[in-house]
């Protein structure tokens, strides 16, 4: 046995989806603005994690501009039929829905093939038994939206060859609950003689949760399942230490256990800095419908899985994480980092000394791509600290950023001068800046800062020699948790300069960047 601890994919990693393929797991993810798009994870046991790229690795598989940060790519759905993976999704900043093709879930993934035809969000794929294919999603109620979240599950055949739906579109359910909103997130199963939809409903917050359904048709008629909602936290109250939970996909091992992929978060003193991140689950069946975690029915901290550790895996997606830029082999950036938005050609240099950020005109307030190299907060408590050489023009600055969306950040910067240097602490606080601190400082050939942050409050330092001296602490940082700000994203972390002129040729060299 093997003892697997929840969640299996710390911090923002929403609307997991997951199959399997002989004898390896494949589970993907949201990414909204970030770039790339849908990190992909494989593993043997369900416990240990292993990202092996992202999907949507080109700004012709995924045009972000000018969207905004809770926008772009919902809820990816993968599936893999006859030899070939598939990934639908939807980007709501452009394009609507579509589906990506890969022999090899590593890459390279295909051209999207737009769904012209598919209103909605949140698209899932079924291949039946004798190949067809299938398209479920939500949409708006097509008979006419009563109030604000009345929406449909709907499922239309798909050819998978021309990627074109095909006949006519059927609504089949409206939500569990009377006058349900927010029936969304469907999944289209198979399993003795029954077709399964598992969708979630009420919103992605406290009252989220998810319901069954079943009919012997495809297109129904669906009956929904007594014990629903067959997962959910909301009973639980706001403060419980896992909340939210929904969004759910199931997956098979090879020796017929069943198990489920969920979002959920783990709110600190009713705060939540995470987002929503990946949970696991085994579901039993009883009298052929779903039953998730028999005689407990929620979330678990731990759970007892069969098999052994994969000792060609890591042991876990580390919290502790140190990059020296000089080192790197592949001379591209790690899967795990994100950027917003599409870059441009010239977003970064990495070479054999340093990642090199161009300081733009662009700031993390604007719809653009600022020069942001970043990583997930997957703790509550953690340190980033950077090593960088700023070589500027007047007001470039450069430091760590840390954002929870495009109106709701912290920065450490550091700026100077002919004579000296100055280090900034700044907040942004419902899209208004306001400096908290300012600390002079010698100008010296490298700079290091450091941010330290527990739950909702920081500590800004500066390195001076050897000696590591705090600029400002008991920063309230509060603003920055889901609760506050809103939107559908956890808090990244990450390198950060720009420029307050128009134009500037400053740049930085980021040597090492640390996160634990």
């Amino acid at each position: 046995m093997i003892s697997c601890k929840n969640p299996i994919l710390n911090g923002f990693y929403p609307d997991p989806s997951i199959c399997r393929v002989g004898e390896w797991f494949y589970l993907v993810n949201s990414t909204f603005a970030y770039y790339p798009g849908i990190p992909i994870f494989r593993s043997r046991n369900l416990a240990q994690w292993e990202q092996i790229g992202n999907v949507l690795t080109r700004e012709s598989q995924v045009p972000l501009r000018g969207s905004g940060h809770n926008e772009g790519i919902y809820a990816p759905t993968i599936r893999w039929h006859e030899g070939t993976f598939y990934i639908i999704t939807t980007n709501v900043a452009g394009g609507g829905n579509f589906i990506v093709t890969a022999k090899d879930p590593a890459g390279p993934w295909s051209e999207p093939y737009f769904l012209e035809e598919a209103e909605g969000i949140d698209p899932s794929l079924f291949f039946d038994d004798d190949g067809s294919c299938y398209y479920i999603g939500q949409r708006q109620n097509s008979d006419g939206s009563r109030y604000f979240g009345d929406c449909e599950i709907w499922i239309r055949k798909l050819n998978p060859e021309t990627f074109e739906l095909e006949g006519e579109a059927h609504p089949v359910l409206y939500g569990f609950q009377k006058n349900a909103v927010w029936p969304e997130g469907p999944h289209l199963y198979k399993r003795n003689g029954y077709y399964y939809i598992l969708h979630a409903e009420s919103g992605t917050e406290q009252y989220h949760c998810e319901v069954a359904a079943r009919s012997r048709n495809i297109f129904g008629p669906y009956e929904y399942a007594r014990t629903n909602p067959i997962l959910t936290h909301r009973h639980l109250g706001s403060r419980a230490e896992i909340t939210c939970v929904g969004h759910c996909d199931l997956t098979e091992d090879q020796a017929g256990n069943w198990y489920m992929v969920v979002l959920g978060c783990r709110p600190q003193d009713g705060k939540t800095f995470l987002g929503r991140e990946t949970f696991l689950a085994k579901v039993e069946w009883e009298d052929d419908w779903p039953v998730v975690n028999p005689g407990i029915g929620m979330i678990q901290k731990e759970v007892e899985l069969p098999g052994e550790k994969d000792t060609l895996m890591p042991e876990s997606l580390s919290e502790s994480r140190e990059y020296l830029f000089k080192d790197l082999q592949e001379k591209q950036l790690p899967p795990e980092f994100l950027m917003l938005r599409n870059p441009d050609t010239d977003a970064y240099v990495l070479d054999n000394e340093c990642l090199m950020l161009p300081a733009k005109a662009v700031t993390l307030k604007d719809k653009a791509t600022p020069s942001y190299v970043a990583l997930r907060q997957t703790s509550a408590q953690f340190l980033a600290e950077t090593e960088f050489t700023l070589k500027g023009q007047p007001k470039d600055r450069a430091g760590i950023a840390y954002i929870q969306n495009d109106q709701n950040y912290l920065c450490v910067e550091y700026e100077e001068d002919e004579s000296y240097g100055r280090v900034y602490v700044t907040a942004c606080i419902g899209g208004k800046n306001k400096i908290l601190a300012e600390r002079k400082t010698e100008i010296r050939l490298c700079q290091n800062l450091r941010l330290k942050v527990n739950k909702n409050c920081a500590e800004a330092w500066l390195k001076k020699g050897d000696i590591w001296e705090c600029v400002l602490e008991n920063i309230d940082i509060s603003y920055m948790c889901s609760e506050s700000a809103g939107g559908f994203t956890g808090c990244t972390v990450g390198m950060y300069t720009h420029s307050g002129e128009k134009q500037s040729s400053g740049y930085t060299k980021f040597y090492r960047f640390v996160l634990k």
